[in-house]
């Protein structure tokens, strides 16, 4: 597919976000100082960013307004419903956010990351488009997984795990891995863990001695070799990650962040559709349980194609194209 640079202007305005957090109660929420004080500061930076959105929009006077879901695009979107300008919204998380959410009632079109069951917008002006990714995200043939595994100086007839916890890094990922990675020596499996900036002298610490454990901090370039090099993926559950999974045809331990009601929305939905495998954080702090759900897996090759197959049907290859089709409709169905 050839690549056409297209020229974009870039604008910013002022923006806020309403802070929640899974691990928090409603009291916690209302009494802590932290919380309450950045919640009232950012009400007059969305009252700000309103202003802006409305000069902006007034200046260029856009066919149609695209907002990706981000708090950034509240006063945008409401700016545009106030003007009169056709509105397009996605949610790429199977749990939508408080801004698309709030937006939708406005929007003149809706596009989901994930079957339109998972939300509750107007069935009438959504659709299913999937979450666009690089056309790289697809699946390898047996002869390509070897020749990756062969890039990342990997045994190819050894089995690999890759591991990673977006892209920070997760410190419960890495110090399981590290474990499991000595656990699993004797099988012939190899952990490559990719462990964020910020993590990587921790985890090298811990791989001390563990000759089957590579760890790197991040990996800038040809991602798509790295986790195409693998028979099992061991991740976070951040939507745009799981569909560059689902677009390789991957089996998938999916570890949502604790914190990330988004990811664990992910997480559960995936799960129940049988195309992926869910632990917590807490189910990894006893290393034996992931060590034995990655053992069950290379041992059960019907199970991992059950799981890769269904997590496959999440694949939308065409989800730009999509995406992009939706948003030039928007202004004939104003």
């Amino acid at each position: 597919m050839e690549h056409v640079s297209v020229p974009v202007t870039v604008s910013t305005i002022v923006a806020g976000k309403f802070r929640r957090y899974a691990h928090l109660s409603v009291w916690q929420h209302l009494t802590s100082w932290h919380v309450v004080k950045g919640n009232v500061s950012d009400v007059a930076k969305i009252i700000i960013g309103f202003f802006q959105s409305l000069g902006l929009i007034i200046r260029f006077w856009p066919d149609v307004v695209f907002a990706k879901g981000g708090y950034v695009c509240l006063p945008l979107g409401l700016a545009a419903w106030i003007l009169r300008r056709p509105l397009v919204i996605h949610d790429s998380d199977t749990r939508p956010g408080l801004t698309n959410r709030v937006l939708a009632r406005f929007a003149t079109k809706i596009a989901t990351g994930s079957p339109l069951e998972n939300y509750p917008y107007d069935p009438a002006k959504s659709t299913y488009v999937g979450v666009p990714i690089d056309d790289t995200f697809r699946p390898v043939s047996t002869k390509q997984q070897r020749e990756y595994k062969q890039e990342l100086g990997v045994d190819p007839d050894k089995k690999l795990v890759v591991a990673m916890g977006g892209g920070l890094g997760a410190v419960s990922i890495n110090d399981a891995m590290a474990i499991v990675a000595t656990e699993l020596r004797d099988d012939d499996v190899v952990v490559y863990n990719i462990t964020g900036k910020k993590n990587i002298d921790r985890a090298t610490e811990k791989a001390v001695g563990i000759d089957n454990y590579i760890a790197t901090p991040f990996v800038y370039e040809g991602m798509h070799k790295v986790l195409g090099a693998a028979d099992i993926v061991v991740s976070r559950a951040s939507a745009t990650f799981l569909q560059e999974l689902a677009g390789l045809k991957k089996v998938v331990i999916a570890v949502p962040a604790r914190q990330l009601g988004d990811q664990l929305k992910n997480a559960h939905a995936f799960a129940a559709a049988g195309a992926v495998v869910s632990l917590s954080d807490t189910d990894i702090e006893t290393p034996d349980i992931l060590k034995e759900v990655i053992q069950d897996l290379l041992s059960n090759a019907q199970k991992r194609e059950t799981l890769a197959e269904a997590l496959h049907e999440f694949a939308r290859p065409d989800a730009a194209a999509s995406t992009a089709k939706l948003i030039l409709s928007a202004p004939k169905a104003k």
